[in-house]
């Protein structure tokens, strides 16, 4: 994946010639989650260009981490699934994570909010089970944001689905 290489016989170094190039990490954190389709997949990370989140899935893809498989209902359209490979990269990202909420400066985090990201992993991890039986709606604001980014609706539909508006 990556231009030069370590040239080191060691397993640390030839997972990083894998995995520690730009936008990695962050793109596993959205197949981990359960992203599958590259839109769903280019909302999780907005500021990857389309060009570099396509080129990082092939790469991923000749890694064996992940598999692009056609949908059923149309199969001119992929969805990309973490093999097992992929999966056991589970872990590892979780603990970017923990490490990151247990090392990295409140304040850092809260400068570098991202309302749509994080409304969209909420829309992912949303459980609609304990909603009302009936069409709900969730509004979300952040008055501190410009106009045309301050107010957000969670839709959750009586048979679990949940979509997102802004």
């Amino acid at each position: 994946m990556t231009q030069g290489s370590y040239r080191q016989f060691c397993p640390v170094s030839m997972a990083a010639e894998v995995l520690c190039t730009r936008w990695t990490i962050v793109l596993l954190r959205e197949l981990v989650a359960g992203s599958t389709r590259f839109n769903d997949l280019r909302r999780g990370v907005p500021r990857m260009s389309p060009a570099l989140l396509s080129q990082r899935l092939k790469e991923l893809e000749v890694a064996g981490i992940v598999r692009r498989d056609p949908t059923r209902a149309d199969p001119s359209v992929h969805e990309y699934r973490l093999t097992s490979a992929g999966e056991e990269l589970a872990p590892l990202v979780d603990a970017f994570g923990i490490w990151g909420q247990r090392w990295i400066s409140t304040e850092l985090s809260l400068q570098h909010l991202d309302a749509s990201l994080l409304m969209w992993d909420m829309r992912r991890n949303l459980d609609p089970t304990p909603m009302p039986k009936r069409r709900s709606t969730v509004q979300f604001r952040f008055p501190e944001l410009p106009p045309i980014q301050r107010s957000w609706w969670l839709l959750v539909d009586p048979d679990g689905s949940v979509d997102l508006c802004s």
